[in-house]
């Protein structure tokens, strides 16, 4: 977490992954779907997890553990077979095994107490690869990355830190007496030396000279490993670069930023929502109302809410189109109904073929 890659990737990930609004929606015989705001679940998962969290702050810190860990856990509060309160343990206190019944088993530590659980009671949520006990561990398998990538930060940090560095040399004929030598060193180090005193113009007497040096080719080297090891943490976590502000090559892939953008929703983005969601309703819904049509889904529209323009853009094409409701837009917008707004709308040149010469008639 130290390396600033690695958390702005940590940090973009959980940020949008734990801003999207969960819902529980019901699908009908008619294959359509409604949002179900009475469900025990409903504000358990969208609103306050537990006493002591948000829902943002939850799922962040789950997602947290899974982007690092590969595994997030949450102790379930049941009541009558309900979940009434989700709470989250630490990955790194918890064990994870399989019992003789082939049952897998949950033992861990809190307030030195040893406890002990299983699906019935513990929220699992899996990270990339791995098996039933859980997914793989990005620290663990990134070790050697992030141990390069630190190791050329702190070597850069040793190489720059000291503003007088040998970027030039003074000379001088003839040899100068230990004591002359140390003034000058000393005068030097005092007046020109840090960020402070950066340009600062120097006085030269008595036969001195400057004579300035480049950079040299070892540092230019590191310093073009920097960039480097920034982009084999991002793909580590599968974040574009220049999201992060690593701006060096931002045409990479597809047209330009705008499609990175959708690339990170749709391959990023999309699949750990996916991963979280499957489990969610494995473990949290019962099998009658996965079988009456139940479903949670993290809604991607939160992602629009910062993007006006593709968000209204995204309102025309589904009013014109008549698959929503002047209402059902202003409902998004947090504006009240209005009359008439309930009924879809279509153009009126979108009709079958086979009517043109019907209607041709008509206005005759």
């Amino acid at each position: 977490m130290a390396l600033s890659a690695v958390w702005a990737c940590l940090n973009l990930n959980v940020g949008v992954i734990s801003a999207l609004p969960l819902h529980i929606y019901r699908t009908k015989d008619d294959g359509s779907r409604e949002r179900v705001k009475d469900h025990p679940l409903s504000r358990l998962l969208a609103q306050s997890p537990n006493a002591d969290q948000t829902a943002m702050e939850f799922w962040g810190q789950m997602q947290l553990s899974i982007e690092t860990r590969g595994n997030a856990y949450a102790e379930r509060d049941m009541i009558a077979g309900r979940t009434v309160a989700l709470t989250p343990i630490h990955p790194d206190c918890m064990m994870v095994s399989r019992n003789n019944a082939g049952k897998i088993v949950y033992e861990w530590i809190a307030n030195g107490v040893r406890r002990t659980g299983t699906a019935e009671t513990i929220l699992h949520l899996h990270g990339f690869g791995g098996d039933a006990m859980g997914g793989l561990s990005t620290l663990e398998f990134a070790a050697r990355t992030f141990g390069l990538s630190r190791s050329i930060s702190d070597a850069a940090k040793g190489a720059f830190e000291n503003g007088m560095r040998p970027s030039g040399v003074l000379s001088i004929p003839g040899i100068l007496a230990p004591e002359k030598r140390d003034a000058v060193e000393s005068g030097l180090i005092s007046k020109f030396t840090g960020a402070m005193n950066a340009g600062r113009p120097m006085v030269l007497e008595g036969g001195l000279t400057w004579q300035g040096l480049s950079i040299k080719p070892e540092e230019a080297q590191m310093i073009e490993a920097q960039g480097f090891s920034i982009e084999e943490v991002c793909r580590f976590f599968g974040v574009p670069p220049f999201m992060i502000g690593h701006t060096e090559k931002t045409t990479s892939w597809g047209t330009g930023l705008s499609e990175q953008v959708l690339g990170y929703q749709k391959f990023t983005v999309a699949p750990r929502v996916e991963r979280i969601e499957q489990r969610l309703m494995k473990q949290l819904l019962t099998p009658e109302e996965r079988a009456n049509g139940y479903v949670i889904e993290f809604n991607f529209e939160g992602l629009l809410r910062a993007d006006t323009k593709t968000r209204y853009q995204s309102y025309e094409i589904a009013l014109r189109n008549g698959f929503k409701t002047i209402n059902e837009v202003r409902r998004l917008e947090n504006d009240i109904k209005i009359g008439g707004g309930d009924v879809p709308r279509m153009q009126s040149q979108n009709i079958p073929i086979t009517d043109a010469g019907q209607i041709e008639k008509e206005t005759a």
